[in-house]
Order: structure tokens, then C-alpha cells, then sequence
């Protein structure tokens, strides 16, 4: 298989690895490059799949809307290709045309609501260097947000930036 990635898959990987790869490939349609190179070191490949497997879709007042833009606010705040194909796929079915231009940073986030603006903001802030949280900010977060929509929040934006690491780490195309 030839890739433009810095590395090949290994031609051959545990079978609990090519089980689980044939599960990922047959639920994404995709051929799952990343997932593929991780077999080069088993216990990176496990816990990658159990992070991945534990991932939010619609938890209470953060729908699978408003969750789509967080994966999507941080895959395009970290310029990673892959991601945005990846977090970006449906996204015709959940907004409008300016929305996507507004997740993308190129026009204001007006349309959305509160909840949605917060969140937007929450997943750039989470995924910039250095991390701008003052106390001001925190306050907000915790007037807008319970602590448990915090810690889904954190997670589902702290997923897409290990992912965005790994893929971009490996020299991964996007799909």
C-alpha cells in the first residue's frame, strides 16, 4: 500500500488489531490510515480504540449538533486536513453554509445560540498555545455549562487534538 504518510503499516499486525481495524473500516467506510500505522506499537492502537469507543454523540443539552462543532471548531483551529474530513462529514445535515464558514473562523458566530457560541469558543480556546483561560472565562464557562457538559466538552476537544497530533505526527493525508 502506498501512502504519502512518513511511514507504511506494518504488513502484518495482532489479529485483536486487524479484528478491531475491520469493525472501524466496515462503521467509517474508510480505509483508516492512522489506525493502521498505530499497529506499529499495540498498546498505542488499544488505547487509541478505547479513547475513540468512549467518544460523546449527544449528551443532553450538547447535541450531536452542538458536539459536531466542537470536533469540527477544533479540527479547523489545529489545521489538520484529516480531522476536518473526518469531524466534518455530514455536516450539511446539522447547519447552514454560513454556519460552516462561521466554525471555519471566517464569519461571526451570530447564527448560533448561546450554547453553541460557547462551545465554539470552549474547543478554540482548548485547542490554542497557550491556553487563554482567565478566571473571567472560567466563570462564564461554569454559568453556561454543568460541570459534567465541562468535562464532555474537554474530552470530545481534547480527542480531536490527540488525534490531530498522531495523524499530523505520522505524516497523514487526508482521507
Amino acid at each position: 500500500m502506498s501512502t504519502s504518510a512518513y511511514l507504511s503499516p506494518p504488513n502484518r499486525m495482532p489479529f485483536y488489531l486487524r479484528w478491531g481495524l475491520r469493525i472501524a473500516q466496515r462503521r467509517t467506510g474508510t480505509a483508516l490510515l492512522p489506525a493502521q500505522l498505530l499497529a506499529w506499537y499495540p498498546k498505542a492502537a488499544v488505547g487509541s480504540a478505547v479513547l475513540e469507543s468512549l467518544i460523546a454523540h449527544d449528551d443532553g443539552r450538547l447535541t450531536e449538533r452542538t458536539l459536531k462543532l466542537v470536533r469540527m471548531a477544533v479540527s479547523f483551529a489545529v489545521s489538520c486536513p484529516f480531522c476536518v474530513g473526518m469531524n466534518s462529514e455530514g455536516w450539511e445535515k446539522l447547519m447552514t453554509q454560513d454556519e460552516l464558514a462561521a466554525v471555519q473562523g471566517l464569519a461571526p458566530l451570530d447564527t448560533f445560540e448561546p450554547l453553541e457560541r460557547m462551545a465554539i469558543e470552549y474547543a478554540r480556546r482548548v485547542s490554542a498555545t497557550p491556553l487563554d483561560f482567565t478566571p473571567e472565562y472560567g466563570a462564564e464557562l461554569t454559568a453556561m455549562f454543568t460541570p459534567r457538559e465541562l468535562v464532555v466538552l474537554a474530552t470530545t476537544s481534547a480527542q480531536v487534538n490527540y488525534w490531530a497530533r498522531v495523524i499530523q505526527g505520522l505524516g497523514c493525508p487526508p482521507e
